[in-house]
């Protein structure tokens, strides 16, 4: 039996999507990768997705598992393979209170995981712009990461158990709820950044928190980035850990805002080329008790910090923002990152990390590298300081692609001489295994294929990605 028939007797014709039907799986949200799969087919459970894989296999096929394709990296690309799509595995099908742990399947959408947790006075600490289509799936397969890892950590550390399909077919459970568990490896890590090379992630254990009782955001205009970190510390020493974002946007990126998105303000009276997002959160009623003027005791510790920064002139201004409005506002402006920044013909796009206090150096030396490449082309970048990752972009002024290796190995030599990573949290997909080839460890990616070959012996899954030839 040919294979689309194999699985339109499995799953249902209407769920086997082929030709025109299929565009609007055909080119990642970049529109920089394009592709035509073989066909695109949609399971609603757990069981049609081992049929699928039970075909592709013995049709020896490629599949490649996709949930909201808001990746960056053209991790997706699907040409004349199997494209499965989880957005038919949209359920979340409990949320435990008493033990904040939500079981949910794998196309469920953040933003709705975040709506339903909310519910019972909880959160899913994972944030970032693409929450709105985004599924859970593809945030475990890419260990996505976001304006919150400085508190609660990357997904990997959200996750505490996985059910996933292999390419043969078979379930893995590894539906633990537990918070220890030493029998033997650890299994469930090796799915979460894999990008849907090693089997399919049909369903999460996540961790939930408990919704904090108030947050205090500001914008803070500083002089030098190098004092950062002094603020960043001394909230954390007094809020008890409880800094929840410290964003950094330079001046370029707050005047790009202005011009792209409509109704944008200014975060200051005055321009400041240091601008940094900083968000304390608490969940003690403590912090709530208020003082003789009637502000709360976060307020007053965030107040204090920023006080005596600038009167010590490293701080040139601050915002406290005042309402749930004002708050939104500022997050806005840091959200639209994705938006502004990637996806321009030509631009060279990375997402690298480096230790905390050498995101300063990281700047100065790659603008002067970069600057020797091609001297007219232009820096624009933005950072999750509080985790020292950086989106860093570079708009060559030849968009042929001529300085794509030449900038994009500069910004690795740099990286790589501060014991930093050319990959912080979108994952490697297609556009990074050049970099995987020349800065991963021969020896980590030896063993990295020898784990891919024992899932994957036909190399169906997902193949192409992640690791180099």
């Amino acid at each position: 039996m040919d294979i689309l028939e194999q699985i339109r007797t499995d799953i249902g014709a209407k769920y086997v999507i082929s030709g025109v039907a299929a565009e609007t799986w055909t080119r990642d949200w970049m529109n920089v990768y394009h592709w035509q799969p073989l066909a695109v087919v949609r399971p609603a459970t757990t069981a049609e997705v081992q049929a699928i894989a039970r075909a592709c296999s013995v049709a020896e096929v490629a599949m490649v598992p996709v949930g909201g394709n808001t990746g960056l990296t053209g991790a997706t690309k699907a040409q004349d393979a199997i494209m499965i799509s989880l957005d038919r595995m949209n359920a979340i099908r409990e949320i435990k209170p008493n033990t904040q742990v939500a079981i949910v399947e794998s196309g469920a959408i953040l933003d709705s995981i975040h709506q339903a947790v909310d519910a019972h006075n909880l959160i899913f600490p994972l944030y970032f712009g693409a929450r709105g289509s985004a599924m859970i799936g593809g945030n475990l397969s890419t260990n996505a990461g976001g304006s919150n890892v400085l508190r609660y950590g990357n997904t990997r550390d959200l996750c505490l158990g996985l059910e996933v399909v292999l390419a043969d077919g078979r379930v893995m459970n590894l539906m633990s709820e537990l918070r220890k568990d030493n029998t033997g490896l650890n299994l469930k890590h090796m799915f979460i950044g894999a990008e849907g090379t090693l089997g399919i992630i049909t369903a999460a254990a996540l961790r939930l928190y408990r919704k904090p009782l108030a947050y205090v955001t500001a914008m803070v205009g500083m002089r030098a980035l190098e004092d950062s970190l002094p603020l960043l510390n001394r909230l954390q020493n007094e809020t008890g850990g409880g800094v929840e974002a410290f964003e950094f946007m330079p001046r370029r990126y707050i005047q790009r805002h202005m011009e792209q998105k409509d109704g944008a303000l200014e975060p200051f009276d005055d321009a400041h080329e240091i601008n940094i997002l900083v968000e304390v959160a608490t969940t003690r009623t403590s912090d709530l008790e208020q003082d003789s003027s009637g502000t709360p005791k976060l307020q007053v510790i965030l107040e204090n910090a920023l006080m005596d920064m600038i009167e010590a002139g490293s701080a040139q201004d601050a915002v406290i923002a005042q309402n749930e409005a004002q708050r939104r506002v500022m997050w806005e402006r840091r959200e639209s990152a994705a938006e502004i920044t990637v996806g321009f013909k030509g631009s060279i796009d990375t997402d690298i990390a480096v230790p905390l206090d050498d995101v300063s150096t990281f700047l100065q030396q790659v603008s002067v590298r970069v600057s020797e490449i091609d001297p007219t082309g232009e820096e624009f970048y933005i950072s999750h300081l509080g985790d020292g990752n950086l989106h860093y972009t570079f708009y060559p002024s030849d968009i042929s692609g001529v300085f794509k290796e030449p900038i994009t190995e500069a910004i690795e030599d740099v990286v790589l001489a501060l014991n930093g990573s050319f990959s912080a949290e979108h994952g490697i997909g297609l556009s990074k295994r050049n970099s995987m080839a020349r800065r991963k460890d021969p020896v980590a990616l030896e063993m990295m294929w020898a784990i891919k070959t024992a899932f994957d012996p036909k190399n169906l899954m997902n193949p192409g990605k992640v690791y180099p030839d």
